[in-house]
């Protein structure tokens, strides 16, 4: 078993990433601990209902905000994106093809996953 930290950073795609938009406080929480792997950390009522997940440190989080989650997600760094892929395809996923991104002359390696309530997530590493 790899022990080595798996998830970096993560970076919202508009405001917020701990506070992305869902409709189920319970059901969000239960799919992102069976399929990426979070624990839950915190959960609160006040502004809104918010659930807060981390792994490996890096803290996303989940809100009953109204948001619309087709137009929102995360872009999460990870530190191998091979086990990331294997870790997802483990959990009964499909993630989107591999590439290769240039963002201002540095090449990701990067793949997407879109979860079940519309979330769009943006896995990637930069290729040394």
């Amino acid at each position: 078993m790899n022990t080595e930290l798996l998830f970096k950073a993560a970076r919202p795609y508009q405001e917020d990433v701990l506070a992305l938009p869902v409709e189920d406080l319970d059901q969000a929480s239960q799919w992102y601990a069976n399929a990426l792997g979070l624990t839950e950390v915190e959960r609160r009522d006040d502004p809104v209902p918010t659930v807060i997940m981390q792994r490996d440190g890096v803290r996303i989080g989940f809100a009953i905000n109204g948001g619309d989650a087709s137009n929102e997600g995360a872009a999460i760094l990870v530190s191998d994106i091979e086990r990331a892929r294997r870790e997802l395809e483990a959990s009964g996923l499909t993630p989107g093809e591999s590439r290769i991104d240039d963002h201002d002359g540095q090449n990701m390696s990067v793949f997407f996953l879109v979860a079940p309530d519309g979330l769009c997530y943006y896995f990637y590493q930069p290729i040394d």
